[in-house]
């Protein structure tokens, strides 16, 4: 099924494929040529006999450089391949380049009758014609006034529907003699794009980075999204599942007691893991690259691990379903014989996911593939809207537009959920109709958290640290507490030195440290998960001081206007360092931790609601009736996280804590990001911010890290100097 076929369409995309195949031809015949031309037998013979030779040679090379003839086409065979390259980098075309430069144009009049703006839009249609043209100075002039007037998202999402076409176009008639493989695979349709096809970059390269045997660990998940999975087996039921879930590097398997009273399987694969590539979770952008290119995958490794564990018995029958990358890992677990043969896959149901050239291992697998037009991703195997193949004339496939053109929200599983219900119900009914032995009460459900390797022991990665056990408000808790998987950010922000002196009379901690004259406050905010006392989040506000027993703080070099302590410092563990925030005020989420806060930094420690979320390039910190601290980060330059000391002073001492963490950071200087303290509100903390003159500040620098490790120790008493 397409969702927007046309009958005014099919004739052009048959015309198409009509010139696929006489292009492929006009190439075989250029292979032969070059053949006999490279041939030694031939070599040999034209010194020996030149008379019978050399016609038969001249004749030979007219053919396959003549304009008029198979144009420029030598091809096979090492001095076949050397002279390609030649000629390609010289501009040098073969008739069979233009013949499928012709199908690509096909392809994208085509996609163009249901989307009139590719041709009405004069920004995009300028694009279009300069690439088809192979007019690389008049295509980069076109494309940069497109991302100028529309910005990048909204140019990408109108390019989509001819995105792999263009890519196509370009790369067969551009000088760059690396990409043309791939281009004519996917002018073709013969296989998946061996290579990008801008720069020729192979795409195995980049795969190969994403190794491991792939893991999976039984986690349990919150009591609301447990609240929110379906109680009942259907295709919305499942994909609201996968959203539920959310691109938390985790995946979710049930089993559902059929209409027929059997149990079978359903396993649920979400899509791509936001931020940078960690080396831990295969679903990460690596993983969704190899999961794509690949017939495997730690991805798709990881899923058949969970599988393995769950526990189904042999040859129980299971359904794929899948979003994305995890679109492109279920259907590696369709193609892998060996997974099949320990279990029946009937289903396999892709969303959003390039997996046009994979192949179930069982032919009794039932296939559906559902695309938005729109949708970038499904395109990135080469084959998007203007596909002149029938790949696959046993799968369903759905391929739709609809009014949401803007990517990534029409990438979105929440996007693809509401159209399946409201704008598809023929599509709907019919994959709900084939899943029919999947309806039926889900009995049980059970997720799994994804690895690339297996992780280490819960105790790592501070395997030798002591513990010992405290009194909690709930009962004992073991300090340090662990966080095994976590994320933080810090900020720095220069605020009037008096304000902040104040705050450290009596503390013998040194003066302010200072920046151009004005004083260094921190605020740093963390989300802890996988702890001994639960998932928190925490927020400490500090002035940064050079620690005990520094009466003075060292200049820094001449001209800076820096007042700072020993740079070195800064640089060391939080084992060894002495400089450090004096805390001005902390707020937890947790009851367990606020409980602990006396023990842990010291001070007073207030009860909210905290929400961080830390982006590639973005970052949002919202604590109830406190501050919200969000925008740009801007780039980043990587560093290994070095952990916090902290200081406050409680009946009558100096406390200092410290938080030991593992993991990479990247620190940021330039970033845009501007907290504002809660209006109105009577917030001791909102009020001591106020003082400090924060409301309204931007940092100086930030640090953010998403894939941490940390020990918070209880704090100790500083000895009087």
């Amino acid at each position: 099924m397409t969702g927007d076929d046309d009958p005014d369409a099919g004739p052009l995309r048959a015309l198409a494929r009509e010139l696929v195949d006489i292009a492929v031809t006009i190439h075989g015949a250029a292979s032969h040529a070059t053949a006999a031309l490279t041939d030694d037998a031939l070599l040999r013979a034209v010194p020996r006999a030149p008379s019978a030779a050399r016609p038969a040679y001249r004749a030979l090379l007219r053919a396959t450089t003549n304009s008029r003839g198979l144009g420029y086409s030598f091809t096979g065979g090492p001095l076949g391949a050397a002279a390609a390259k030649a000629g390609a980098m010289l501009g040098a075309e073969s008739l069979a380049v233009r013949v499928l430069a012709t199908s690509l144009r096909l392809r994208v009049a085509a996609v163009a009758v249901a989307h009139p703006e590719l041709t009405e839009d004069p920004m995009l249609a300028r694009l279009i014609e300069a690439a088809a043209a192979d007019r690389d100075v008049e295509a980069v002039r076109a494309l940069r006034a497109l991302l100028k007037d529309r910005g990048a998202v909204r140019a990408l999402s109108q390019l989509a529907p001819v995105f792999g076409e263009v890519l196509a176009l370009r790369a067969l008639l551009d000088e760059n003699p690396l990409n043309d493989a791939a281009a004519w695979l996917i002018a073709t349709g013969r296989g998946f794009a061996t290579a990008d096809p801008l720069f020729g970059v192979s795409n195995r390269a980049i795969a190969v980075l994403d190794v491991g045997e792939g893991a999976a660990r039984r986690v349990e998940l919150t009591a609301a999204e447990s609240a929110r999975l379906c109680a009942r087996g259907s295709l919305l039921g499942f994909l609201s599942n996968i959203s539920t879930i959310g691109t938390t590097g985790r995946a979710l398997l049930q089993s559902v007691e059929g209409p027929d009273g059997v149990i079978r399987h359903v396993l649920h694969a979400p899509g791509m893991r936001v931020g940078r590539p960690d080396g831990e979770s295969p679903q990460d952008l690596l993983g969704a690259f190899s999961s794509a290119v690949l017939a495997a995958s730690p991805y798709s490794r990881a899923l058949a691990k969970a599988v393995a564990d769950y526990g189904p018995p042999p040859g129980a029958e299971l359904a794929l379903v899948g979003h994305s990358a995890g679109g492109a890992a279920i259907m590696n677990l369709a193609q892998d014989p060996a997974f099949c043969a320990r279990h029946t896959v009937t289903h396999a149901v892709a969303v959003g996911s390039p997996v046009d050239f994979k192949r179930p291992a069982d032919p009794r697998t039932w296939v559906a593939s559902i695309t938005n037009q729109h949708d970038i991703i499904p395109t990135l195997d080469g084959q998007g809207a203007g596909t002149c193949f029938d790949l696959h004339p046993d799968w369903y496939v759905v391929d739709y537009s609809d009014s949401t053109h803007l990517f990534p929200q029409c990438h979105s599983i929440e996007r693809y959920l509401a159209n399946l219900t409201d704008d598809l119900p023929e599509a709907r009914d019919h994959i709900e109709q084939r899943l029919a032995p999947y309806r039926g009460r889900v009995v049980r459900s059970q997720a799994y958290l994804l690895f690339d390797r297996p992780p280490a022991p819960e105790r790592l990665p501070f395997p030798a640290v002591p513990v010992h056990a405290v009194d909690g408000p709930e009962g004992a808790v073991e300090l340090p507490i662990r966080c095994r998987d976590g994320d933080a950010l810090t900020a720095w922000f220069a605020v009037g030195p008096a304000a902040a002196a104040g705050l450290l009379e009596g503390t013998g901690l040194g003066p302010v440290v200072r920046v151009a004259g004005r004083a260094l406050v921190v605020v740093h905010a963390a989300r802890n998960r996988r702890t001994g006392v639960g998932d928190y989040a925490e927020l400490q506000v500090g002035v940064v001081v050079p620690g005990p027993f520094r009466p003075s703080a060292r200049s820094g070099p001449p001209g800076w206007g820096l007042h700072l302590p020993g740079r070195v410092d800064f640089l060391r563990a939080a084992d060894v360092r002495r400089s450090g925030g004096f805390l001005v005020g902390s707020a937890v989420d947790s009851a367990v931790v606020q409980a602990l806060g006396a023990r842990l930094w010291g001070g007073e420690t207030y009860l909210t609601a905290l929400e961080l979320r830390l982006g590639p390039r973005s970052a949002h910190l919202a604590a109830d009736r406190i501050l919200t601290l969000r925008g740009r980060l801007g780039p980043g330059l990587p560093l290994n996280d070095r952990g916090l000391v902290g200081y406050a002073r409680e009946a009558g001492a100096v406390l200092r804590s410290r938080v030991r963490a593992r993991g990479r950071a990247r620190l940021h200087a330039a970033p845009s990001l501007r907290l504002v303290v809660e209006p109105r509100s009577a917030h001791p903390l909102a009020g001591r911010l106020r003082e400090l003159g924060l409301d309204g500040a931007r940092p100086l620098l930030c640090l953010s890290a998403t894939t941490r490790q940390t020990l918070r120790d209880a704090a100790v008493p500083v000895p009087p100097g």
